[in-house]
């Protein structure tokens, strides 16, 4: 059954509480769901409306210009292709924060999958796989091959161990050994990393084949 009420008209006529973004967007939204609730046109609801106009004034009086702030969205564009997200997870680290921990395993399967690319291995030849462990860690992301295990861990304190690479014999095989290291920045260089990797483990050469494009 639809129902109105005059609260959110209300709102609308005597908005000059809302002076944040947070406070008038927070009412903007209780005002849509009345306003479905009545069955009414959200796209043509008068306090729908006037709460819009109002959000738009709080953005505008006293902000920058929209041109200063499209600057500086090209400017933090840059500044995260200069700093990867898994870069700046990497850093910052993730444990007890269970979004960024996502976004980091997320980011983390990316950096391998390229990585698989780079060293010219098959889908078929490879997997990716996941630890999450509990909220007060990062967890583990790791690839595996028949001859190559790589798994990413930032929990270390030295940043230029937080990529681990060994030969293995076979994909059930996880000890092999030596370990290597490298850094979080090394594998968001997939490329060079995959030539040291093969240089350093002696890895089977690819089989020749058609000219890939990475991504």
């Amino acid at each position: 059954m639809s129902y109105d009420v005059a609260f959110r008209h209300n709102q609308a006529l005597e908005p000059g509480a809302f002076t944040s973004i947070a406070m008038t967007l927070h009412a903007l939204t209780a005002a849509i769901g009345d306003c479905r609730n009545a069955g009414k046109d959200i796209e043509s609801d008068p306090a729908i409306l006037l709460l819009a106009r109002h959000l738009g004034t709080v953005a505008t009086d006293g902000r920058p210009t929209t041109m200063q702030l499209r600057r500086a969205c090209m400017d933090s564009i840059s500044e995260l292709k200069r700093n990867p997200l898994l870069l700046l997870l990497a850093r910052r680290g993730v444990s007890y924060d269970e979004a960024a921990k996502r976004s980091y395993h997320a980011e983390g399967r990316k950096a391998l999958k390229r990585l698989a690319d780079a060293l010219l291995l098959e889908k078929h030849e490879y997997s990716i796989e996941a630890c999450l462990g509990g909220p007060a860690v990062s967890g583990e992301i790791s690839l595996h091959s028949d001859e190559l295990y790589v798994m990413i861990g930032i929990d270390w304190p030295d940043e230029n161990r937080h990529v681990l690479f060994r030969r293995v014999t076979g994909r059930t095989d996880y000890s092999g050994g030596p370990n290597h290291w490298a850094s979080i920045a090394d594998i968001l260089a997939p490329d060079r990393l995959a030539s040291r990797i093969r240089r350093e483990l002696a890895l089977t050469p690819p089989l020749a084949g058609p000219t890939r494009l990475f991504a």
